[in-house]
This record gives structure tokens, sequence and C-alpha cells, in this order.
């Protein structure tokens, strides 16, 4: 099972998003406090739909709660500073793939913590800028699945 994680998510809609991909393919959403919602707020609830009860949610109180609790795992840290694209990554079961605040990111002490595991789109060099948050996630999230075959098929 793969493993989506939003470090800090500020915005609602986004991680309501997520949390609806993660039930319909077997993934596990992890989210790391502080959130600027509660994810019992109307608006997220309504991005999930009726997925909720269906999603395997784990939160943190914060980014060394979240390394305690996953000691040793794979970390890919999405970024528009990566320099390895994530069509180049060799996903495997159980990895786990972050995505940092709408606003800012992942801070560098993450980044420079998991520097050899930073990851990337690819987009017009003149516009780097952010994808929504939502659809960055699902891009990498599908292709670690098809790479693993989508496992929640068979």
């Amino acid at each position: 099972m793969l493993n989506i994680v939003f470090f800090e998510p500020e915005i609602p809609y986004n991680t309501g998003a997520i949390a609806r991909t993660c039930a319909l393919t077997d993934t596990r959403l992890h989210l790391i406090k502080p959130l600027s919602f509660s994810i019992d707020e109307k608006a997220v609830r309504r991005a999930g739909l009726d997925y909720w009860p269906l999603v395997d949610l784990h939160l943190y109180e914060n980014y060394e709660d979240f390394k305690s609790k996953n000691p040793g795992v794979t970390l890919y840290c999405a970024t528009t500073k990566g320099q390895i694209r994530y069509s180049d990554v060799k996903f495997k079961d159980e990895d786990f793939i972050m995505f940092g605040r709408e606003t800012s990111g992942l801070p560098p002490e993450i980044m420079e913590e998991n520097h050899d595991n930073l990851i990337t789109i690819p987009m017009i060099p003149e516009l780097k800028r952010s994808l929504n948050l939502a659809n960055s996630a699902n891009i990498i999230l599908y292709e670690a699945l098809r790479q693993l075959d989508f496992p929640f098929v068979h």
C-alpha cells in the first residue's frame, strides 16, 4: 500500500480531494499538523464526499511525530526544487510521498534531510510554480500505482 503525506495542509478542498483518491486507490493518507482547518469542516467533508469512512487516515502532531511513528521508510518529497522527475523514480510498495503546504511547500530542513529523494513534476521553466496540491498528489500517486500495476484492482 502506498502512502500520501500532506505536511501542514492549508486548503480543506485539497485534503478532501486527495482523501477521496486515497479511499478509491487503497492508499494511506497521512496528515501532519498543524492543519489550517478541522477535518470535520464542511469544505473538507464535501470535497471528500462520502469517502471519508473509507480513508486509512493517520494524523501526526508534527514532523518529528511522523518520523518516530514511521522509522526507516522510503520518503519521497515532492517539490518544485527537486531534480528527479517523479516518472524516473522506481516506486515500491509501502513508499511514502510527501507534499508541503500550498503556500510555501516543504521546509528546507525536511528537504535537506531527504535530499536524495526530492522529486518534481516537469513544468515550463519560466513558469516554474506549483501545481494545485491535490492535482500534484494525484499525478505522482497514479504513476506510482501504475508502476505497481494498480494493486487495488487484483
